[in-house]
C-alpha cells in the first residue's frame, strides 16, 4: 500500500528508537516512527512525512495505553525538548537503555556473548541535575519568559520548574526575571540581535550547598547590578554571581569572557573524597550522585594496586584523573582545552595530590612525544571522549602504548561500539566487562563504561 502524508493509521508500538520515539509497523510491514509513543501503546497516528518503506507520524491519540506508560511528572514534558522518556516507567527506561547499549555493541561492534553487568540506575530519577541553562525571551503577549527550547526549535517552552533540576532553580529564575522587569533589562532577541540577557546559567554544589548564577549577556555591562546582587544574595548558599559575555549571532550558548559580579567566580563540589572547583565554563558531570558510582566503577575496572602509571585522555578538569590518583602511583591527564587543564591543575592542588600531571594538547601527539623523550609508559589508559568518540589516531596511539587495561567511558554507545571494534579486532584487546550507568534519567542518554584487557 502507498502511504501518504496526512494519512491516519492505528498501530501497536513494539520498539523505541535512539531518540526515544516509538516504532510500530502496519500489517503490511510499513514502519512508522512516532514521538511520544511508548512500547506497548496502541495509538492513532497521523503521517507527517512519508518515505517509501517508512515514515514519521504525530501521535493523535493513545487508544490503549501500554502497561509501562506513566503520567509524566512535568506538565511540559511533551512539548519540551529536554525529556524524551517521562511517559515510560523508570524500570522500563533502564531496560530500554541496557538493550540499546547491547544492540549497538552487537550491530555496530560485531560482539556476541557480551559480558554485560546490570545497568546502574538511580534511587531518585528526578531533581538530579546540578546545572541548568535557561534561555530568556519574550512570548507572544510580550512578557519576559524563560524555560527550555521545544525539540529541534528555538521556540521557548515556558517553565520555571524543571523536574530534572534542583528545586532551588525556580526561586532564582523568579528573582532574575523580576529584576529584569523592574529595571527594564531586555531579553535577547535572536532575530534582531538586540536585547541583553540571553541565558540564565545556574549551578549547584550537591555536597557544598553552594549556588552559582551566571547571566549570559549580549554585551559587556550589567545594568542595575547592585539590585541584582541584593536579591540573589538573599538565597541561602549563594556563592558566585557572574556574567558571561556572548555577542555572537549563532547558537553557541557561552562566550569565553567571564565578568565577576559578586563573590567567587567558582563554586566547589565533591565526588567521593575529591574536591573540585567549578567555574561557569567548566565541564563537570551534571549528576554527581551517579557520577560517583560511575567513577567507582572506573576505579574497580582499572584494578589499581598503587604502583600503576595511568593516562587519562580527554581529562577535562581532572574529574576522573583525581579520582584514580587516590589509588595509582602516577596519573597523567591530557586535554585539548587550556582552560580545562588550568582548572585540573588547581583541583589537584586543592586536594594536595602531587602524583598527577596535566598536559595541554592532543593525546595522540602528547603520548608518543613523552614516550620518546622521557620513556613514559602506561599500565592503564582511561578515555572519556565526547559524543563523536575517539579519533582513529588516538586509538592507534593506545594500541602502540599497549597498556594492560583500557577503561573506556562513553556517552554514546554507537561510537563506543565502533571504537571497541577497532581495539578488539586485530588490535589485541578483548572486551572483559560492560556496565551502563544511568546518568540522565527521563532522557534517552546513557553512559557506558567498559574494561578492555590486553590479550
Amino acid at each position: 500500500m502507498n502511504y501518504q502524508k496526512n494519512d491516519i493509521l492505528c498501530l501497536r508500538i513494539t520498539d523505541m528508537g535512539n531518540d526515544g520515539e516509538g516504532i510500530g509497523k502496519t500489517e503490511d510491514g510499513y514502519t512508522l516512527f512516532v514521538k511520544d509513543a511508548v512500547i506497548g501503546d496502541k495509538v492513532q497516528v497521523k503521517i507527517i512525512k512519508a518515505k517509501k518503506s517508512y515514515g514519521y507520524g504525530r501521535l493523535m491519540e493513545v487508544l490503549e495505553p501500554s502497561p509501562d506508560r506513566v503520567e509524566p511528572l512535568c506538565p511540559q514534558a511533551r512539548p519540551c525538548g529536554g525529556c524524551q522518556l517521562q511517559a515510560l516507567s523508570y524500570e522500563k527506561q533502564l531496560e530500554y537503555k541496557q538493550n540499546r547499549v547491547k544492540s549497538h555493541l552487537e550491530r555496530i561492534g560485531g560482539f556476541s556473548d557480551i559480558p554485560m553487568e546490570p545497568i546502574i540506575g538511580m534511587e531518585e530519577p528526578y531533581y538530579y541535575r546540578n546545572k541548568a541553562q535557561f534561555p530568556v525571551g519574550r512570548n507572544k503577549e510580550g512578557r519576559i519568559v524563560t524555560g527550555f527550547y521545544a525539540g529541534r526549535t528555538h521556540s521557548i517552552v515556558e517553565t520555571r520548574r524543571c523536574y530534572l533540576g534542583v528545586l532551588g532553580n525556580e526561586e532564582i529564575l523568579n528573582r532574575v526575571i523580576d529584576w529584569m522587569e523592574e529595571n527594564q533589562v531586555e531579553p535577547y532577541d535572536e532575530k534582531s540581535g538586540s536585547g541583553l540577557v540571553r541565558h540564565i546559567l545556574i549551578r549547584y554544589g550537591f555536597s557544598s550547598g553552594e549556588w552559582m548564577v551566571c547571566l549570559v549577556i549580549n554585551g559587556d555591562k550589567l545594568p542595575a547590578k547592585e539590585r541584582l546582587i541584593r536579591t540573589l544574595i538573599e538565597i541561602n548558599g549563594m556563592t558566585s554571581i557572574t556574567a558571561n559575555v556572548n555577542t555572537r549571532r549563532d547558537n553557541v550558548i557561552l562566550g569565553e569572557k567571564i565578568l565577576p559580579v559578586w563573590g567567587q567566580t567558582y563554586i566547589t563540589d565533591q565526588i567521593g573524597e575529591v574536591s573540585y572547583e567549578i567555574s561557569p565554563l567548566s565541564f563537570y558531570q551534571v549528576n554527581p550522585l551517579q557520577t560517583r558510582k560511575l567513577y567507582e566503577k572506573a576505579l574497580e575496572y582499572a584494578k589499581l594496586q598503587g604502583n600503576e602509571v595511568v593516562w587519562d585522555l580527554y581529562c577535562g578538569i581532572g574529574t576522573i584523573s583525581l579520582f584514580l590518583a587516590q589509588k595509582a602511583k602516577k596519573v597523567y591527564g591530557v586535554e585539548i582545552v587550556p582552560d580545562a587543564v588550568r582548572d585540573a591543575k588547581r583541583n589537584a592542588k586543592i586536594n594536595g595530590m602531587k602524583n598527577v600531571e596535566f598536559f595541554v594538547g592532543k593525546a595522540e601527539e602528547i603520548l608518543p612525544k613523552k614516550r620518546k623523550s622521557e620513556g613514559v609508559y602506561a599500565d592503564v589508559i582511561v578515555v572519556d571522549p565526547p559524543r563523536k568518540g575517539c579519533d582513529r589516531a588516538l586509538l592507534d596511539t593506545i594500541l602502540e602504548m599497549g597498556p594492560r587495561r583500557v577503561v573506556y567511558v562513553s556517552c554514546d554507545s554507537a561510537t563506543l561500539a565502533r571504537d571497541l571494534k577497532y581495539l578488539c579486532g586485530d588490535g589485541g584487546y578483548r572486551l572483559e566487562k560492560v556496565c551502563p550507568v544511568d546518568q540522565f534519567g527521563m532522557t534517552v542518554h546513557v553512559e557506558t563504561i567498559c574494561l578492555l584487557e590486553r590479550k
